[in-house]
């Protein structure tokens, strides 16, 4: 065979290559137009790296094992009834019918209810969340669950450490998780050697051993973004805070990073612990629900709330369909404070509609960001969001990493998700969504306060943008469900 006819048929496999992997876009299901779109641009325009990029990140899959283990626990879990005591009122009796939606949406994703009796304190800043944190630790007397996304070895993240190594000497039961990409310099320390030699049950939460094995079996960028921190079945901590100091050495230049953290207490505290379960027991099949009691008890005169956890093992479009509901429900104001501004149509049409029909929108986001690709997608949704009355203030004192969200003064969904197609579609998520008047209030405080250290966006400076500037955020923006 000649050069001219080797070329030609190395050109006709690699043409045929494309046009399946272009059938194979255009022939899935559950995608958006948009991401369908961006993928074929990714695989039509970039030779060979097109096709090798969509095949690693392309998909959502998750393997047939872990489903049936995520399916087996919720089974489990459903038929618990934790927090059904008898005699306890409804607590939808004690919510607006107008927002009765949100939280019957976000219990057929857990299948955690609606619960009353729970109180909730907003940390003041890093420090305080990690000295409560040790303090509770140290008062721990039969458990301690710990599981982050990111787990350094700096001030907080060995503070903490030492603190459940002394809970495991003193004959607490101690289980720590820590996601393998994001806490990967924990469990590769001393650090993670000494908490096992001191008695610390431990794992490693979405391992990645290997390119190809873990694509086999599982995407492997899939990811544990969750923040849990539970102390006796009956105090959880939930927030945007992982276990590493304001400085975030990793990423100096960006600090300090400015989180928003809650310690709760009432029946939140078991739907957490059994969050946490699930993820435990993911990776230990071995273990049992009654490792993880449900000792939280209805304070009274608490408010009602309900945790989610969101995943890609949970409904797909969960996610984006929680906020739509929380969004749509808003009559008079909506605050919404993200590091992370990626949406997907769903989410992004619900702002867009809230706005046009009166509802006052303030988005705070950080200007500089950690994330060079994400800021320059976020800028592109910016000429819509504001031409339909959506404030945008970008956040100068650090990297503002608090992920917050408040309607009408009176509901707070706080958490570990951030406004973006990642949280949405692909890490493992906790949140808790609050009904309350008083705690809202702190939380809307919290955010005009962020507000004070921010700079307004306005249309007219977006319209001014260079035209290259403009083209590349667009670009960066169509390609948003590729990141």
């Amino acid at each position: 065979m000649d050069l001219i006819s080797s070329i030609s048929l190395a050109s006709a496999i690699y043409l045929s290559i494309i046009f399946a992997v272009a059938l194979r876009i255009l022939a899935r299901r559950h995608i958006s137009s948009s991401a369908r779109l961006a993928w074929l641009i990714v695989v039509i325009t970039l030779p060979l790296a097109g096709i090798v990029i969509y095949t690693l990140l392309g998909e959502v899959h998750i393997s047939d094992k872990l489903r049936a283990k995520k399916a087996r626990l919720v089974d489990q879990m459903k038929a618990l009834e934790f927090n059904k005591l008898e005699g306890e009122e409804n607590p939808f009796a004690k919510v607006p019918l107008r927002y009765h939606s949100i939280f019957q949406y976000a219990e057929t994703i857990n299948h955690f209810p609606l619960s009353g009796g729970n109180t909730a304190e907003l940390m003041s800043d890093a420090d305080e969340t990690r000295k409560r944190i040790i303090e509770d630790i140290d008062a721990a007397e039969d458990h301690v669950h710990l599981l982050y996304y990111i787990w350094l070895t700096d001030r907080t993240g060995t503070e903490v450490a030492n603190a459940v190594m002394r809970a495991a000497k003193r004959g607490v039961a101690c289980r720590v998780m820590a996601d393998a990409i994001g806490s990967r310099v924990l469990l590769n320390s001393p650090l993670w050697t000494e908490m096992q030699r001191a008695g610390v049950q431990t794992e490693t939460a979405m391992p990645f051993e290997s390119m190809i094995a873990t694509h086999l079996l599982n995407r492997f960028d899939l990811r544990n973004h969750r923040k849990i921190t539970l102390i006796d079945g009956k105090i959880a901590y939930c927030g945007s805070q992982n276990c590493a100091d304001p400085e975030f050495l990793p990423k100096a230049k960006y600090a300090p990073w400015i989180d928003i953290m809650a310690r709760m207490e009432g029946p939140v505290v078991n739907q957490t612990q059994l969050l946490f379960a699930s993820d435990w027991m993911s990776r230990r099949p071995s273990a049992h629900l009654d490792e993880f009691p449900l000792n939280a008890r209805p304070v009274e005169g608490g408010f009602v709330a309900q945790v989610n956890g969101n995943g890609p093992t949970e409904r797909r479009g969960a996610a984006a369909h929680l906020f739509a509901a929380l969004i749509q429900s808003a009559d008079e104001e909506i605050n919404i404070t993200t590091p992370y501004f990626v949406p997907d149509i769903i989410v992004l049409n619900a702002l867009c509609a809230a706005a046009i029909r009166g509802v006052k929108i303030n988005m705070i986001v950080p200007r500089n960001n950690d994330s060079w690709i994400v800021a320059a997608a976020a800028k592109s949704f910016y000429p819509e969001v504001l031409d339909a009355g959506i404030r945008v203030h970008e956040y100068v004192g650090g990297l503002l990493h608090a992920k917050c969200l408040t309607i009408d003064g009176q509901i707070t969904m706080i958490g570990s998700s951030n406004l973006d197609l990642r949280s949405f579609d692909l890490n493992y998520e906790n949140n808790t969504i609050i009904y309350d008047e008083a705690f809202t209030k702190q939380v809307n405080e919290r955010q005009r306060q962020y507000l004070k250290s921010a700079v307004e966006v306005h249309l007219d400076e977006v319209r001014e943008w260079r035209l290259p500037v403009r083209i590349w955020h667009n670009v960066i923006g169509t390609l948003g469900p590729v990141l």
